[in-house]
């Protein structure tokens, strides 16, 4: 078990000036080499939400504008996860835009394979912050591979000369500009960010609700500093993304003891040794969440630690072990409090687990809803509707 030093507010010094902190900001550079003529960065649109990070720092958060990064894994995998994000931004009216040439981050190359190298890989994420500047929308980052990766990018190109010469030549002969946002952002900062509009919006009652909440490691573990802490969740020891949005929605948020732990997915470990992830995922994490905790359901905020911490249940179960939580992603989790159907929109028929106990607790006919889903997937065999409407997810 990992034991993590709790700081005193003492040794806390920059909550009270953040020029104290163990890191240094980034920010003075980045626009500092905009001066120079190195790049161009992107200012995040008003209206914006201002949050504190680790060290004290203002990090913006963009309310619309925004332009959504959308996850490989997502998409394959788990696509009610990205549907429910881009369903709170229509039921709030903001303006979006989901883009169709975006591609992939790379980083499940870099980091499982490495395969790839710096410069190709910083040109992937500058080339789509390019693509995201000529719409005039602002990235938002869905994945938290993603998220982590382009920040470690940012860092590199910050401190490495070379570098940014490299990809400045790729980014001509691509005829893009080499464009820098001012933030990078992930997603569940901004649901984080819009929390108690959500809880305003608020329809089923999660007060009776139970979870344990995952922290994603490339949220908070690279490049920590740009992560958003708060003093009411856990005194800021731990970031208050995914905590502080369940909070809001009335969620009785449990605590256990290796919420430090990876979810067991690894990027190379769920390539080479697949079974140490499965394992890893249920005895390190879904069984001692059960055993210290006992949650209606597991909510996270990145595309691999949904995967993982849901499909490795139904290896498990076959070998006796304590499992049968649902794994939901926080916008699924605020899209569902708002109303949002549980297949038309969150799709919970991709997901593994039994999740129709956690409807049921929430008041939810899940039998009701399926045939409503069910009916509209008869008109697509037919060749009445050739997809899903988001007409079709409101009613």
């Amino acid at each position: 078990m990992i034991h993590l030093p709790i700081l005193k507010a003492t040794d806390r010094k920059w909550e009270t000036d953040p020029s104290q902190a163990p890191t240094h900001d980034l920010k003075d550079e980045i626009f500092q080499l905009e001066k120079e003529g190195e790049w161009i960065v992107q200012r995040v649109p008003e209206p914006y939400f201002e949050v504190k990070t680790k060290y004290g720092r203002i990090k913006k958060i963009p309310l619309e504008k925004t332009w959504h990064h959308k996850s490989c894994g997502q998409c394959g995998h788990i696509p009610g996860y990205s549907t429910s994000i881009f369903w709170l931004n229509r039921q709030f009216g903001l303006d979006y835009h989901d883009p169709t040439n975006q591609t992939s981050c790379t980083a499940w190359n870099y980091y499982a394979s490495a395969t790839s190298n710096p410069e190709a890989q910083a040109a992937v994420a500058i080339r789509n912050f390019a693509s995201a500047y000529k719409t005039g929308y602002f990235p938002l980052i869905h994945c938290g591979t993603s998220f982590g990766h382009y920040k470690e990018v940012r860092h590199a190109l910050v401190h490495q000369p070379e570098l940014r010469r490299k990809v400045k030549k790729i980014m001509d002969r691509l005829g893009l500009p080499f464009v820098i946002p001012e933030e990078i952002v992930h997603y569940s900062e901004w649901v984080y960010a819009m929390r108690d509009r959500i809880a305003e919006r608020q329809v089923i009652d999660m007060s009776h609700i139970v979870a344990t909440v995952h922290p994603a490691c490339h949220y908070h573990k690279l490049i920590e500093e740009d992560a958003i802490y708060s003093e009411e969740i856990y005194g800021a020891q731990r970031t208050a993304i995914v905590t502080g949005t369940l909070q809001a929605l009335g969620v009785q948020v449990k605590d256990y003891s290796t919420w430090f732990d990876c979810c067991g997915f690894g990027f190379r470990h769920i390539l080479v040794s697949r079974d140490f992830s499965r394992s890893f995922a249920v005895q390190r994490k879904i069984e001692v969440m059960k055993e210290e905790a006992n949650p209606d359901v597991v909510v996270t905020h990145d595309t691999g630690c949904v995967t993982t911490l849901d499909q490795s249940q139904f290896a498990a179960k076959a070998h006796g072990k304590k499992v049968g939580v649902p794994v939901m992603s926080d916008s699924q989790m605020a899209a569902l409090a708002m109303g949002a159907h549980p297949y038309k929109v969150l799709q919970l028929h991709w997901h593994n687990t039994n999740n129709k106990p956690f409807l049921e607790k929430l008041g939810i006919d899940w039998k009701k809803k399926w045939d409503e889903f069910e009916a509209e997937c008869e008109k697509i065999r037919k060749g009445e509707k050739a997809y899903l409407t988001w007409e079709d997810a409101d009613a």
